[in-house]
């Protein structure tokens, strides 16, 4: 069990992908993604193992909540900084998070 001040430190944030491309030099099939998280904390980019269930074209508009508040991570030339959440689909295939209707970007999760 965790305390409610440990959860509260992780910060989840909701963004807007305004851009997505294929990602050859991951590991494992991927996108490079940039998302606009509003004007406190600006575009940030993420590595996302996403291609079974979604096409670049597809993403562009899309809202996704991810953790803004990790330290970037190196993925072969690509920085990643903040880390897109999803769920498993049967197959082990990521489903993005995202609201059911629009948000302003930047809003946190709670």
């Amino acid at each position: 069990m965790i305390s409610y001040d440990e959860f509260a430190k992780v910060d989840i944030r909701i963004g807007t992908i305004v851009q997505a491309k294929a990602f050859p030099q991951a590991k494992k099939p991927a996108y490079q993604l940039h998302i606009n998280f509003g004007e406190e904390i600006g575009v940030k980019r993420s590595s996302a193992q996403i291609t079974k269930h979604y096409h670049p074209d597809s993403l562009i508009g899309k809202q996704v909540l991810a953790v803004v508040n990790f330290p970037p991570k190196q993925i072969g030339p690509f920085l990643s900084e903040v880390l897109v959440l999803g769920l498993s689909d049967e197959y082990q295939e990521i489903i993005l998070v995202s609201p059911d209707q629009s948000v302003p970007n930047g809003g946190k999760l709670h």
